[in-house]
């Protein structure tokens, strides 16, 4: 019996051994397969922190496959992992384009910081409308560039009630018509308002209100009325389809109400609107916009989702729209980053799609041409750096910028800083 005892005490320590040195193993194969599925669930990470997204060479962009489950991870042997699709490629639409360098100057700054600001070229003068300051703090008051002397100077107040951002404005040359926008800071609500400014004589008068207010319409003067197009509605993120015209004559509406036109294909804010060789033209912009958080007191601006486009469209004598080439690459935020050269027109930075990982917005750095007699696009040179809403103009074969959103650094195209720099560089097309 004591034998017996011996043996089955001798049989159960064995086992007691045999177990804790499974277990042993086993406890060392998850912990190894835990730091395995940590630094695969990092990659992302990274990913969204990554100085540069765009492959130099290839221009294409190579993202992990975020779709992968992680508790799938754990359950798979080495054979399975070594099947696995590790990454998947996608369009650098919105990574840096190759472009030419260009030798810019930097001039005299503006007075103040704008962003969403609004400008109009008349002659040698760059009328610089409002603009938010800071998220918190929207500008009331007209700046003034003089190509001639490069200074600035001339300031002077908008109407107490005129929009203070996201404005359209068209010009005729001497009146300046200031349509609708939003009024205040933050993600506050649009206003109808419509504004016309004498630019000899700085006074401001009234016009008709529009039908619904809008942020960002696409704003011109075509053949004696003034068109206001698209833009985004009263909730600042549905994009309006809505297209709009009045007639009027030196600063003046001769009419009483606004007139329905052909709606737009496509609506949305912040696109480029330009008419030249008596044709209109829309061109980028985007559907979807920041939202004011519900319930806030501040309207505290929301993130909400939103698709860039690069679509081009022009109204033809038939009032009907004809679809163009589109841009090189998806851009929005440009509407007052025009101008027209050599029977083109020229457009300077903006904002594309957003990164596919982080969402995040991206900024854009080139300068494009819109060739007007083959209806082509092609991209001249690169901005000193990535910006969005700037307020362009021309004067004696320069290209001028100011104001706007710049981005992180040569190596990070996220928005940051808003800025009231002023730079040049000699266009030679």
């Amino acid at each position: 019996m004591a034998r017996f005892n011996h043996n089955k005490h001798h049989s159960s320590t064995a086992k007691l051994v045999f177990l804790i040195s499974c277990a042993g193993l086993l406890g060392a194969a998850l912990i190894a397969d835990f730091l395995w599925a940590s630094s695969s669930s990092a990659a992302p990470a990274y990913l969204s922190i990554a100085s540069s997204w765009a492959l130099e060479k290839s221009r294409i962009v190579v993202v992990q496959n975020v779709t992968t489950n992680i508790a799938h991870h754990k359950r798979e042997d080495v054979k399975d992992r070594k099947e696995r699709v590790p990454e998947r490629f996608l369009p650098a639409t919105y990574a840096d384009l190759p472009a030419p360098e260009l030798k810019w100057e930097e001039m005299p700054p503006a007075p103040v910081p704008r962003l969403d600001g609004a400008a109009i070229q008349i002659k040698n003068l760059l009328y610089v409308f409002a603009g938010y300051g800071t998220l918190d703090y929207v500008h009331s008051h007209v700046d003034i560039y003089n190509f001639t002397s490069n200074t600035w100077g001339g300031r002077f107040d908008m109407p107490k009630d005129m929009g203070h951002s996201h404005l359209g404005v068209a010009t005729d040359g001497r009146y300046i018509y200031v349509v609708s926008g939003q009024y205040g800071p933050q993600c506050r609500g649009p206003t109808p308002r419509t504004f016309v400014l004498d630019t000899e004589t700085k006074k401001w008068r009234s016009m008709p209100p529009l039908p619904a207010p809008r942020y960002a319409p696409a704003t011109q003067l075509w053949r004696g009325r003034l068109h206001v197009m698209g833009g985004s509605k009263e909730n600042r993120h549905t994009p309006g389809l809505e297209h709009w015209s009045i007639a009027v004559k030196d600063g003046k509406a001769l009419e009483k109400q606004w007139r329905t036109e052909i709606p737009i294909p496509r609506g949305g804010p912040h696109r480029a609107c330009v008419v030249v060789n008596d044709q209109l033209f829309l061109i980028g912009g985007q559907e979807g916009d920041f939202m004011a958080k519900p319930g806030s007191p501040i309207f505290k601006c929301s993130r909400r989702h939103e698709v860039v486009y690069a679509d081009v469209y022009m109204l033809d004598d038939e009032k009907k729209w004809r679809v163009l080439p589109p841009m090189p690459k998806p851009n929005s935020h440009i509407e007052c980053a025009w101008v027209i050269v050599n029977n083109s027109i020229i457009i300077t930075g903006g904002t594309t799609e957003k990164h596919p990982v982080n969402k995040r917005m991206i900024l854009v750095g080139e300068v494009f041409q819109f060739h007007l007699d083959s209806l082509t696009w092609s991209v001249i040179g690169k901005l000193p750096f990535r910006v969005k809403t700037t307020l362009a103009g021309f004067w004696d074969g320069w290209l001028y910028f100011t104001s706007g959103q710049r981005d992180r650094g040569p190596d990070n195209p996220q928005p940051r800083k808003v800025i009231r720099d002023m730079w040049r560089t000699k266009l030679r097309l």
